[in-house]
């Protein structure tokens, strides 16, 4: 089983241009047993309107599963995600890519709980009101205290605590505060690629200390530094035209344009693997997995176009010497550890401590 995270629902599941990078087809041939679908919505959206449009999202993929029950199955436990594969289909979890979705209300985030959203990224591209994102200018040194309240209540109901797109200080301050272990959704390493998005050595370590896992990535400019270096000479060149990076729309527009005079480097699947061996070297292979992020970028390394090359990773990852036992691992046992971890303390926690009821005015203002 290869278990991967993320693809977004949004451009995947909508009628739109046939680029998409995810179907069923290309899923079975990419050997999918487990799924993230990310409910994302933009991170600059009003509160409310985010709370709507995840809303949107989550039915998008109840929609998807009850449309094709033959192939997928909704999970939203480790025993379900192992069930639904036994049964040879893809098990579908959600997760909601941002902290926008809740829009500062823990009794948002515990309904998007009982919908079956099993992991929340703290941010986007944008800080939010609580937390600072990778990709924006800190006003939070991490996390508020809501920010912190927010993870002890993901702890408590089972969420598990997503530190994609977040800040390494927002990293940091979020293995600090939780008592489950954490996952990177869709990162890899910044030490290999100077990506802001990407996690130091020293979070990969607290990471291996805490028993999380990262699932690195495929995105071009997280793992290949000329990737990464064109990208940040268009976001300069983007803001001197008045276009705001974060904007991922904008922004892809923009450098579609840019790109025209300026061809961006290819990242290739050596690069990407670059990523998964830095990672077993200093986390260690319990702490590794997949987060392809399909259809949540535009452009992907030579020969990895789409959901039907996740095989050709561990292929390359087996000629380095990799163990069928590490590839299993990789492919979803962390992953499962992981959530099955996330589970039990979220069962210990619910027998010492109630719903939190706190607001963000009462603890940030």
């Amino acid at each position: 089983m290869i278990w991967c995270a993320t693809t977004s629902t949004s451009s995947t599941w909508r009628p739109g241009p046939p680029t998409a990078h995810t179907d069923i087809k290309r899923l079975r041939e990419g050997c999918l047993g487990g799924q993230f679908w990310s409910v994302y919505v933009p991170s600059n959206q009003p509160g409310s309107e985010a709370v709507t449009q995840t809303l949107e999202q989550i039915d998008a993929v109840h929609q998807l599963i009850g449309r094709w029950p033959e192939t997928f199955g909704l999970a939203r436990t480790a025993d379900e995600v192992e069930s639904v594969f036994a049964s040879g289909r893809i098990a579908s979890l959600l997760g909601a890519e941002g902290g926008q979705s809740i829009d500062s209300s823990l009794a948002t985030l515990r309904m998007l709980y009982v919908l079956g959203v099993r992991y929340m990224t703290l941010t986007h591209n944008d800080n939010n009101p609580w937390a600072d994102s990778a990709t924006d200018e800190p006003v939070h040194d991490g996390l508020s205290r809501f920010g912190v309240e927010v993870v002890r209540e993901m702890n408590r109901i089972g969420m598990l605590v997503d530190l994609s797109h977040v800040s390494a200080d927002t990293m940091r301050a979020a293995l600090a505060a939780s008592e489950s272990p954490v996952i990177f959704s869709h990162s890899s390493a910044r030490a290999v690629c100077d990506s802001p998005r990407n996690a130091p050595d020293d979070v990969l370590e607290t990471l291996r200390d805490k028993n999380g896992v990262i699932m690195s990535t495929f995105v071009p400019g997280f793992v290949s530094p000329a990737c990464a270096e064109w990208r940040k000479n268009a976001q300069e060149a983007a803001r001197d035209a008045g276009v705001v990076p974060t904007d991922v729309a904008s922004f892809q527009k923009f450098a579609e344009q840019w790109a025209k005079r300026h061809p961006e480097p290819v990242a290739t699947l050596d690069d990407v693997v670059a990523h998964f061996v830095h990672i077993r070297d200093v986390a260690g292979i319990d702490h590794l997995g997949v987060g392809g992020d399909y259809d949540g970028v535009t452009v992907l390394p030579e020969g990895m176009g789409d959901v039907s090359s996740y095989p050709k990773v561990f292929a390359a990852l087996a000629d380095l010497g990799w163990s069928d036992d590490d590839l299993a691992k990789v492919a979803g046992g962390n992953v499962l550890r992981v959530l099955r971890d996330a589970e039990a303390v979220a069962r210990d926690l619910q027998t010492t401590r109630g719903p939190s009821v706190a607001t963000i005015d009462e603890l940030d203002s």
